[in-house]
């Protein structure tokens, strides 16, 4: 299977979108087709290659431009989206990981398109040059339609404004603006017709049409007094100019929408500093390769992923993970491609260049949800569908109605304000705009802030959350080893004793020897090189340090060590005795320990209306205390790994809407039976690929943002959806005159042209608050 990406010109609303994608599903070796009206592209699933040709032209046949993206094979079940830091393998005793690997990275593209070579391109220059020629097109019909506006609105209040040549200026002026500004509008409207269509074009250009014609005939049929003509050539060009002020102001709005994908795909600098035949040069991002050694100093940009061999520094990942504080890097961390390098020197060796990089990663997947389409968008394509052709018969309808109803001199006026008001006011725009560009700001600040939601649809569901259920090992905990507790007996102190014991671990290649070195090494201690070491299997080491027998030896269950290393060792963690020549010199606890911000994210989770339960395959008791810890009061413990996915959905059976929150292999059925499944981005590829939410940072407080963020962009998609709905229904009667019978007022097609305008800016002003989201908003 292939995936085709296309970028769609000449779409001007909803109804154009729908007929694009109904033709394309019916195109030979087209598997499905979903096409964006706010994003103006389509996502074509292709049986062959071959098949892509044949569905450009069927867009094009419709009077559209359509150009591929980029064709690519489609994602495949276990290629990974972005994860900071490696990914991890299996967990190994005493809450250590039994290894670590990094995922390799996967061709993606975006706005931002994979080229052939894997490099990240900018696509998508037309929309500003759109934006620019309908700006020039409003500028000079705004300029054309002001005279035509004084000259008929002066109605002989003053004299020398007054006379023939007034309604033939009009006449002219009006031409231009309708011909030259409208012109996008009547060729868009007539392409539709040759093709069978109807669209919004279609009700602009008969609105404006008809009342500039019906203006020059009156003219003519007054060639001898033409100021006794009932002319309307300012509602023409007033519309006309209104309704492009409201596409510039629209396209604007809609560019912002996808500012946060542009912004990351910015952050990519255009060269890299690499190391060829033992020289230091500068090549095109492009020519990078996996396998080259990269130099990054002071205040640059990282220019594709890898890991640090030599040097170090302090790296401001924030644009790609939202954490505001800069990251000490050291050699075998890793390096990440738009992040900037503050103090510091370093060379790392490149293992992911272009869309493969977490960079490309993440838009690709931030891209991939915005060409989605949700419930609601659904249904607001099934209206759209049909919208334009039901608001022409309305339209006919309101005309017959007042030539049938109205007194024999103001019929005709009436039935044509009304017709052209019912043509100009109807918004069908608004209904395309409504969920896809909530969709595109949701989602582009989520790309922000370091959450990557996959899919509109997981931004509905989560709107109707209200269980979290989180995983114990590798979620609320590290999921790795650390020394928690050292206990020294005198004569000797912490450091004293401390740095005997991890001498002793020195050669140890048990998880929990490397977290007692760890601990030392990061509290600046001294760790000598042992002799005689003896790694006693299960049991513990025994080496000479600086002439002294050092034996740690992990105590056995049911042992009853002093307190408080005795509480350590019910709360499941692995208790080491030591003893030095002999003699006992203390106790170490080395166990999971709580990530720092635990305790803060689940009281958010709770204040926002979410209970909470910890699910592990640990023991009760050990689970039962770190959820005391951290404030959650349900827990399911111990679950075999095979047992959580039916855990969930135990829950939903019960009427609950389930978030599961995992990082393991084990967690990945889990993730993918919840309603929606959070990954925390430290975790294994399959755990992320099963998930809709993917946390690129490992911090807690991802979780209530992500799931306030969809929220918060949920709501507006029902708000966007309600006021197009609601417009509509409200307006178009209005327009067609049922006021008049009690108030004895038309609505002007002028008024009718303004509204329709706004209506479509409102859904998408609307959309655009979700840009200024920020993580601790309640």
């Amino acid at each position: 299977m292939t995936r085709l990406d296309l970028e769609i010109g000449g779409m001007s609303c909803a109804s154009c979108a729908a007929s694009i994608e109904r033709t394309l599903n019916r195109c030979p070796g087209v598997r499905s087709a979903t096409v964006n009206f706010a994003t103006e592209r389509a996502s074509v699933e292709l049986d062959h290659p071959s098949a892509g040709d044949a569905a450009m032209k069927a867009v094009r046949d419709l009077g559209y431009q359509a150009a591929p993206r980029v064709l690519r094979p489609a994602l495949q079940t276990g290629q990974a989206p972005p994860a900071q830091g490696g990914a991890h393998g299996g967990h190994a005793g005493h809450g250590g990981h039994a290894g670590h690997g990094g995922h390799a990275g996967h061709g993606g593209h975006s706005s931002a398109h994979a080229a052939h070579d894997g490099s990240i391109e900018v696509a998508g220059h037309h929309h500003d040059a759109a934006e620019r020629t309908l700006r020039r097109r409003f500028i000079v019909s705004a300029v054309l339609t002001a005279p035509v506006l004084v000259l008929a609105m002066s109605h002989e209040s003053i004299p020398w404004l007054h006379g023939d040549w007034s309604v033939w200026t009009q006449l002219a002026l009006s031409f231009v603006v309708l011909a030259w500004g409208g012109g996008v509008f009547l060729r868009l409207a007539w392409s539709a017709a040759r093709h069978g269509r109807t669209d919004m074009n279609t009700l602009v250009a008969i609105g404006t049409v008809t009342a500039w014609l019906a203006s020059a005939v009156a003219v003519v049929r007054h060639a001898s007094q033409p100021t006794h003509a009932p002319v309307y050539f300012e509602a023409a060009a007033v519309i006309v100019t209104l309704i492009l002020l409201g596409r510039v102001l629209e396209a604007k709005a809609r560019n912002r929408t996808g500012e946060a994908i542009r912004r990351l795909l910015s952050l990519a600098p255009d060269t890299a500093r690499v190391e060829r035949n033992g020289a230091e040069i500068d090549v095109p991002i492009e020519e990078v390769r996996a396998g080259d050694l990269v130099r990054v100093r002071p205040g640059e940009r990282i220019p594709v992923d890898g890991v640090i061999e030599s040097g170090g520094g302090t790296v401001d990942e924030s644009m790609l993970t939202g954490e505001s504080r800069s990251i000490e890097k050291k050699p075998g961390d890793r390096a990440h491609a738009g992040t900037v390098n503050g103090a510091g020197s370093f060379r790392f060796r490149v293992d992911r260049v272009g869309s493969g990089t977490m960079l490309g990663q993440i838009v690709r997947l931030v891209e991939e949800a915005q060409a989605g389409k949700t419930k609601l968008a659904r249904l607001a394509d099934r209206v759209a569908s049909v919208f334009t052709p039901i608001v022409l018969a309305l339209a006919a309808g309101a005309f017959l109605l007042w030539m049938l109803a109205g007194s024999p001199d103001e019929r005709l006026g009436l039935a044509t304000t009304a017709f052209v008001s019912v043509l100009v006011i109807a918004c069908p725009c608004a209904l395309g705009l409504a969920i896809p560009t909530a969709v595109l700001a949701g989602t582009g600040r989520g790309a922000e802030l370091g959450i990557v939601i996959r899919g509109g649809e997981a931004l509905e569901r989560a709107g109707a959350l209200d269980l979290v259920v989180l995983d114990k090992t590798g979620t609320i905990t590290h999921g790795r080893p650390t020394l928690t507790h050292l206990a020294p007996r005198p004569p000797y102190d912490e450091p004293t004793l401390l740095a005997l014991l991890a001498s002793s671990e020195r050669g140890s290649e048990h998880p929990i020897g490397r977290a007692i070195v760890d601990a030392a090494t990061e509290r600046g201690i001294p760790v000598s090189e042992p002799s005689d070491f003896e790694s006693i299997t299960g049991k513990g080491v025994k080496a000479v340090v600086d002439g002294r027998t050092v034996e740690a030896s992990r105590l056995e269950p049911g042992a009853a060590p002093p307190e408080p290393i005795g509480a350590r060792m019910r709360l499941g963690e692995t208790v080491i005795e030591i003893r030095v020549d002999g003699a006992l010199a203390g106790f170490a606890a080395v166990g999971d320990s709580l990530k720092p911000e635990a305790a803060e994210a689940i009281r958010s989770l709770r204040a926002d209306g979410l209970a909470v339960i910890l699910l592990s395959g640990d023991s009760r008791d050990t689970t039962n205390a770190i959820a005391a810890k951290v404030g959650i009061d349900e827990v399911e413990a111990p679950v075999l790994p095979a047992d959580k996915a039916a855990f969930v959905r135990s829950r939903q059976h019960a009427g609950r809407c389930v978030a599961m929150v995992g990082d393991g292999i084990n967690d990945a059925p889990a993730l993918a039976q919840a309603d929606v499944g959070i990954a925390i981005g430290s975790g294994t590829d399959a755990a992320i690929e099963a998930a809709d939410v993917t946390l690129v940072r490992s911090d807690l407080m991802a979780i209530p943002a992500a799931i306030r963020l969809s929220r918060a962009t949920a709501a507006t998609m029902r708000h966007n959806l309600f006021w197009a709905f609601a417009y509509n229904t409200l307006a178009i009667p209005i327009a067609a005159g049922a006021l008049h019978p009690f108030t004895g007022w038309m609505l002007d097609p002028m008024i009718a042209s303004a509204a329709m305008a706004l209506s479509s800016i409102s859904v998408v002003l609307n959309s655009l608050r979700l840009r200024r989201f920020r993580a601790g908003a309640a």
